[in-house]
């Protein structure tokens, strides 16, 4: 039997477990990738570790999200990241130099390669052919260490892409569709894979779109084929020689299909506040826009920014709708330079920023109160733009720029203009300002400002828990809400005492008061489906750790949130039946007794309502990786445990 493209990127990198959906493989892993707002946790773990020099083929650290320097605290961990790639031997990209995703694709991305990223866009680099997976700092500190990355064995989607996209219809067009049907939770234990006639009239950067938004689905990771599509883009960005097919057999067969006719689609858009509340434009057409975002990882090709400036020829926004211009990579920028867009867009009325994430993660770009942003950002989740009570749509770069001509939301198939045909230069002005780690870093400090903290350390698993459910939350709760990103929040990403004081923030702002009174003693948290959905970011596990939480009862998990959960020795329990979920009301103090012998044992767990005089089943379940590390208090403790036993 043939095997596919995710089959043969496992296979390729197995060295450990068979490729049986569910049962946990050991993969070797080639790539790293980490951002600022997660990296400076992985080098402190790296610290802890006592690493000497990183084992993989490459390993980059991006400064892309914490760029807005208001005060010492971005600057110092800046120089901090710098130090540390020195010394550990990592790659360095600086801030202004681009967001990691298309970045990495530019200079380093290579077909039939492995990658672990701290940050949850990473499978953005399966549109090059690569098993690319968004997983917790931690995690990637142990690949950077030459450690095998642990997952279970997902099942592969086969997305079969057919027809070609019409005009004012594009890539942004295609996951808002798979979204549309599947969900925030459709992808979960899965890699999509998608294939077909259709991929011929899909650039390597409309794949990427494809790509980065897979996390949006809750999917492990997602694939595409190395191509001729893939080939052209490599020789556009001066690496021809890095390419190499990569192709499912012809008899591959998948484990769930699904089907996509592009020329059947139209402009659609996701409404607030969930990317997958997701209508055709029309459906929506008229409401007023006070903000149009065009640029992110979800949308960083060069044509995402050079088809506005086309629409805008003669154009000027409107003025109260702000234009605002987020150039993904310092190459792109140059580029949109030199070829003239950039100068339309800035007559056109557009605010240009620094190459970075900018307003996706919160940093500026802020939205009015009560007022509509159409942004071309992978995520809308509440408050994440940085206003509490945001209206974030998400949309193409077609939709964002037709409604910042009218002022209105409007599908761009209204505009009076004919559509405009961008073709992909076959060479570009390559700008390489990344920064290779010397051959020997021994002689380099780390640079540690005083906002940067040592790695709290955290006592192993307890035999018993009691404490009040200091929190009950519905589904789709996200890191946004657990730990949330924005100006305010993540210069202390290095300083877990103090990032903590604005755990669960969103959601209560009493929390943080609360939580430590029972810090020694423990709390719980409650949760619906898909819990702690969004972003990698390990901080939305760390400071609930600091803060007393032993366990997190929920009736499901997303993926990348249950293993941080894990590996900093919280228990990720599910409900057996909802009508206990229902049961159970805020503050009641719950218990949990001989915890250490039944999971050693793989049993069950029972937890007790003290307050309401019941008890009921949780279930969990543990790969045998996952189950040394909660034994053990978390996946760090694990690694100092074998490094003291040799």
């Amino acid at each position: 039997m043939g095997k596919n493209v995710a089959q043969k990127l496992i296979e390729s990198h197995l060295v450990h477990g068979k490729m049986v959906p569910g049962e946990e493989i050991a993969l070797k892993i080639d790539h790293t990738l980490t951002q600022d707002a997660t990296g400076t946790m992985v080098m402190l773990e790296l610290e802890a570790m006592g690493l000497d020099r990183a084992k993989t083929e490459v390993s980059c650290q991006y400064v892309d999200h914490n760029i807005v320097q208001t005060d010492f605290k971005n600057p110092d961990d800046h120089l901090f990241l710098w130090s540390a790639c020195r010394r550990f031997g990592l790659w360095f990209s600086r801030p202004g130099n681009g967001v990691s995703h298309p970045v990495h694709m530019e200079r380093f991305g290579k077909p039939g390669k492995t990658m672990v990223g701290s940050d949850s866009h990473t499978p953005a680099a399966g549109s090059l052919g690569m098993l690319a997976i968004g997983t917790g700092g931690l995690e990637v500190a142990l690949a950077i260490a030459g450690e095998p990355f642990y997952i279970s064995m997902p099942k592969v989607m086969g997305v079969k892409l057919t027809g070609e996209l019409p005009d004012w219809v594009s890539a942004k067009d295609v996951i808002l569709e798979m979204l549309r049907r599947h969900t925030v939770a459709g992808g979960v234990g899965k890699i999509i894979e998608y294939y077909g006639p259709g991929l011929k009239k899909l650039t390597a950067m409309d794949r990427h779109v494809i790509a980065n938004m897979g996390a949006e689905l809750g999917a492990t990771t997602t694939v595409f084929p190395s191509d001729d599509v893939t080939k052209e883009f490599m020789e556009q960005q001066g690496r021809g020689d890095d390419w190499e097919a990569l192709v499912a057999d012809e008899d591959a067969t998948y484990d769930e299909h699904e089907e996509i006719n592009m020329s059947e689609l139209v402009p659609l858009i996701a409404c607030p506040s969930s990317p997958d509340n997701v209508v055709p434009v029309s459906e929506v057409a008229g409401k007023e826009v006070f903000q149009a975002m065009i640029g992110s990882s979800a949308n960083p090709g060069l044509r995402d920014f050079a088809l506005p400036a086309m629409v805008m020829e003669n154009q000027v926004s409107q003025a109260h709708v702000s234009l605002d211009i987020n150039p993904s990579s310092r190459q792109v920028l140059q580029v949109l330079t030199d070829e003239g867009y950039l100068g339309k867009l800035i007559a056109a009325g557009g605010r240009i920023h620094q190459a970075g994430c900018n307003g996706c993660i919160g940093m500026g770009q802020a939205p009015a109160t009560d007022k509509i942003s159409l942004r071309t950002n992978p995520r809308n989740f509440p408050g994440r733009s940085g206003t509490k009570e945001d209206k974030v749509y998400l949309c193409s770069p077609e939709t964002a720029i037709a409604s910042a001509i009218t002022g209105k939301i409007t599908d761009p198939r209204d505009l009076p203009i004919p559509y405009p045909k961008f073709k992909e230069p076959k060479q570009v002005r390559v700008v390489d300002a990344t920064t290779p780690p010397p051959k020997d870093g021994k002689r380099q400090e780390l640079i540690m400002g005083p906002n940067i903290k040592p790695l709290p350390k955290f006592e192993g698993l307890p035999d018993h828990v009691e404490g009040p459910a200091l929190l009950k939350m519905g589904d789709n709760v996200s890191t946004d809400e657990i730990l949330p990103a924005g100006t305010k929040v993540l210069p202390y990403r290095s300083n877990i005492p103090e990032i903590s004081k604005f755990c669960f923030g969103q959601v209560d702002e009493t929390y943080y008061d609360r939580a430590m009174k029972y810090q020694k003693d423990g709390s719980l948290i409650v949760g619906g489906k898909n819990y702690g959905q969004g972003s990698s970011r390990e901080h939305a596990a760390i400071s609930p750790r600091y803060l007393g939480v032993r366990a997190v009862i929920a009736k499901s998990y997303a993926r990348i949130h249950r293993k941080n959960l894990i590996n900093f020795g919280i228990l990720p329990l599910q409900f057996v039946n909802d009508a206990d979920f229902d049961s159970i009301d805020q503050d009641d103090v719950l218990e949990i007794s001989h915890i250490k012998e039944r999971v050693k044992n793989r049993q069950d767990l029972e937890v007790t309502n003290k307050t309401k005089g019941t008890t009921f089943p949780v279930h969990y379940t543990l790969t045998d990786m996952e189950q040394k590390s909660i034994l053990a208090g978390g996946l760090i403790n694990l690694v100092m445990e074998k490094q003291q036993n040799g």
